[in-house]
């Protein structure tokens, strides 16, 4: 399973893609939401856990992109 996991803290994010990773799920990190955007048009996730406060773009933002892309995830 491969998760995308969207948290501009590093301690946070560090700590939550320890534990999916011991897991064994695939995790692919990234700190702000233009990236978050990026990453989730160009590649099939299972999950996306998704922060609301973050750079650039805010989570609920993200979110809208990807649904208005027909976007399930």
């Amino acid at each position: 399973m491969r998760i995308l996991l969207v948290e501009d803290e590093p301690a946070i994010a560090q700590f939550i893609r320890q534990g999916l990773t011991e897991a064994n799920y695939t995790v692919d990190v990234v700190g702000d939401g233009s990236d978050a955007l990026d990453y989730a048009l160009a590649t099939e996730y299972d999950a996306i856990v998704l922060d609301i406060l973050l750079p650039r773009l805010d989570g609920l933002q993200i979110l809208q992109a990807l649904r208005a892309r027909g976007k399930t995830t």
